[in-house]
């Protein structure tokens, strides 16, 4: 596929061909991580992103269109855009946190809402127990803990996206057993 165009990749890639796909990353890839590095300032995170741009072209080739620009053009703009995403959501969590924590420190403590998160606090950890050992590990880390999911992925010495697939699966188990107990999730 060395001699192949780009057009005749993202062709190809419509075919599912996988060596197609390959030969796409080889000419492309460094390309589409050094400009999400750049702009995360973070490998792993860039490293996503690339993953990202690639499956995204794998699973809908036909978005790319020969006539508006080349094919590297289009994975910068998709890596920049993804990039600019997860820059944001980034913000948008800090300054979520930042808000409740504030909010919090504002208004005080009383004995109601003491009871009623000892009462909650038992409620999460019957439905904690219930999960996966692996789930509840990589949920205590990260939610519990304060770790990021490479901190977590780290400590577990697991790959990363085995944590993160681990995490979304717990908090959905998580969310189904509090659910089910008569817990409103929005009370957690």
């Amino acid at each position: 596929m060395t001699h192949v165009s780009d057009a005749g990749l993202v062709l190809a890639l419509a075919r599912y061909r996988h060596e197609a796909l390959a030969e796409v990353y080889r000419r492309h890839a460094g390309a589409v991580f050094g400009l999400a590095k750049r702009l995360l300032g973070d490998q792993a995170r860039a490293e996503e992103v690339v993953q990202e741009v690639f499956l995204r072209l794998w699973n809908h080739p036909e978005r790319f269109d020969p006539e508006r620009g080349s094919l590297r053009s289009f994975l910068l703009a998709q890596a920049h855009s993804r990039s600019v995403d997860v820059l944001r959501s980034e913000a948008a969590r800090r300054r979520r946190e930042e808000r409740d924590a504030q909010h919090h420190a504002e208004s005080g403590y009383d004995l109601d809402r003491q009871v009623w998160d000892l009462a909650l606090a038992e409620h999460v950890r019957t439905a904690m127990e219930k999960l996966h050992p692996g789930e509840r590990a990589a949920v205590e880390l990260a939610y519990f803990g304060g770790r990021t999911y490479r901190e977590v992925a780290a400590e577990l010495g697991e790959p990363e996206g085995t944590v993160k697939s681990r995490i979304r699966n717990g908090l959905k188990r998580l969310r189904a057993e509090l659910t089910a107990s008569g817990v409103s999730v929005g009370d957690v």
